[in-house]
């Protein structure tokens, strides 16, 4: 386990886009000032990446680079790159003002500036280069997928890609622009985070989007065919919550050909990671163990299968690499003893939602009194109902049960957000939305929909004047203010 977790801390789930500015301007700060003030010490986001037109962090057209939706058009114009900031929902307006933003770099951003841009597009050239063609060409195909383009670009012919590049050389600069924006103002509030004693806790998807830079840069990493298609996708088999299970579509990894290579392609996304945050959560653990392998022609994942995944030798080099491994596992879900042994064999915490404690008996692993403390222990994540839209829903008698067994009658979700910071696991997690007391409605995420998802933000309104006040009394009361110099 990461020494980092051996500190008793809580935090609050957030991500970026969810602040009233939605980007990493003044309420990002504003909002470490609040978390300051209620003796929060952990930042837990989504992933940061470009999304596609669903929005989903969870489905982005890079694992490596940062959306520019998060690019704070107010502190370029403080910088005195930009005249105006358009609104923030203007997306044709928010392009515009970037390239006048990259113009106003070349044109005011002095030596150091400049050298600073040159010098991070050197540093990251191995995935920025990718990444940037990716989004031209995409642009250029009208957002089309990358196996729809001109059978040259789609294989990547070497000619077809140097016309390419020299006919779109203004865009990729700027696109390049973009993201030497969006990684230094995210280093920059880390910093900021930092001196306020506040860690940074990212999210890293397991599988990656069909339609990305990685999976078109790199196609001999992901099972597809010979038209760039995948042959067999990823998903969950059938269960009590779906009898068709889930079919998520993305391509699967040929574990074969990572493992021949060092795992380089994963040691570099980790490291990406890591060089943003101070630990991560690894979405759908229990695929380093095995993975649900579904046909590609087939429309549901009834008639998957489970194929293993070399797990071990994965983290083995990467513990190699890195000396620590600053992960915590999603092991939500029916999890084996396979998938459990791998997660303790590197002291990995996994996570207990206090939403799912309720369903069965005494015997609940989610219940407080049967959590570890190498837990990250939440209240609910981005995929639940908010507390209050969740106890709610629940009949009367249900609703008896959660009120016998927390030994309360204080409202929710405060009785849950106290039970999370009661607990023993070392760190507690609560999303935004609870601290607010929101019900139905507010939430970030309902799984198997795409409509209606990841658009929640709070307004300053929103936030009581004594809501600091009572977490850190919370967050003392129960041991989870971090000593000055952890």
């Amino acid at each position: 386990m990461s020494a980092i977790l051996d500190t008793r801390r809580a935090g609050v789930l957030l991500h970026p886009t969810s602040l009233p500015s939605g980007d990493l301007g003044p309420d990002a700060e504003y909002f470490l000032d609040f978390m300051c003030h209620a003796g929060l010490s952990v930042w837990q986001t989504l992933p940061l990446g470009p999304t596609h037109a669903d929005r989903s962090p969870y489905h982005c057209l890079s694992v490596h680079a940062i959306s520019a939706d998060l690019i704070s058009l107010a502190r370029l114009q403080a910088k005195g790159w930009l005249r105006h900031a358009p609104p923030a929902r203007d997306a044709a307006a928010r392009r515009a003002a970037l390239r006048e933003a990259y113009r106003g770099m070349q044109e005011y951003g002095g030596p150091q500036e400049r050298a600073g841009f040159q010098r991070f597009c050197e540093e990251h050239r191995d995935w920025l280069e990718n990444y940037v063609l990716f989004c031209a060409l995409r642009e250029v195909h009208r957002e089309r997928a990358w196996w729809e383009w001109p059978p040259e670009l789609r294989r990547r012919e070497p000619r077809a890609l140097a016309d390419a590049s020299e006919r779109l050389a203004q865009r990729l600069d700027e696109l390049r622009f973009e993201q030497y924006v969006a990684v230094t103002q995210w280093q920059e509030l880390r910093a900021q985070a930092h001196r306020r004693g506040i860690l940074l806790f990212g999210d890293m998807p397991i599988f990656v989007a069909h339609d990305s830079a990685e999976v078109w840069a790199q196609p001999e990493r992901f099972k597809l065919d010979e038209a760039g298609q995948p042959r067999v996708v990823a998903g969950v088999p059938p269960d009590y919550f779906s009898k068709e299970g889930q079919r998520w579509g993305n391509p699967l990894y040929d574990w074969d050909y990572m493992h021949a290579h060092g795992f380089a392609w994963w040691k570099a996304r980790v490291a990406t990671e890591l060089s943003r945050f101070d630990l991560v959560r690894v979405d759908h653990f229990r695929g380093f163990e095995a993975c649900w392998e579904i046909p590609a022609g087939e429309r549901t994942a009834v008639n998957g299968r489970w194929v293993k995944t070399p797990g071990a030798a994965l983290f083995d080099a990467l513990l190699e690499r890195f000396g620590r491994l600053p992960l915590v596992a999603e092991d939500l879900g029916v999890i084996t003893a396979e998938v459990e042994a791998l997660r303790d064999r590197y002291a990995l915490p996994g996570m207990a939602v206090l939403q799912f404690a309720f369903e069965g008996g005494a015997d609940n692993p989610y219940l407080p009194h049967n959590i570890a403390a190498n837990r990250v222990v939440y209240t609910g994540t981005h995929d639940n109902d908010t507390t209050v839209g969740w106890y709610d829903g629940l009949t009367e008698e249900q609703q008896r049960r959660v009120r016998e067994y927390l030994g309360s009658d204080e409202p929710m979700p405060w009785a849950l957000i106290r039970a999370a910071f009661m607990s023993v696991g070392r760190w507690a997690i609560v999303p935004m939305q609870d601290l607010l007391g929101l019900g139905a409605g507010h939430r970030m995420n309902m799984p198997g929909t795409d409509r209606g998802n990841w658009a929640w933000k709070f307004d300053w309104r929103d936030v009581p004047e004594d809501l600091a006040a009572r977490t850190r009394r919370l967050v003392e009361l129960y041991g989870r203010t971090p000593p000055a110099d952890s």
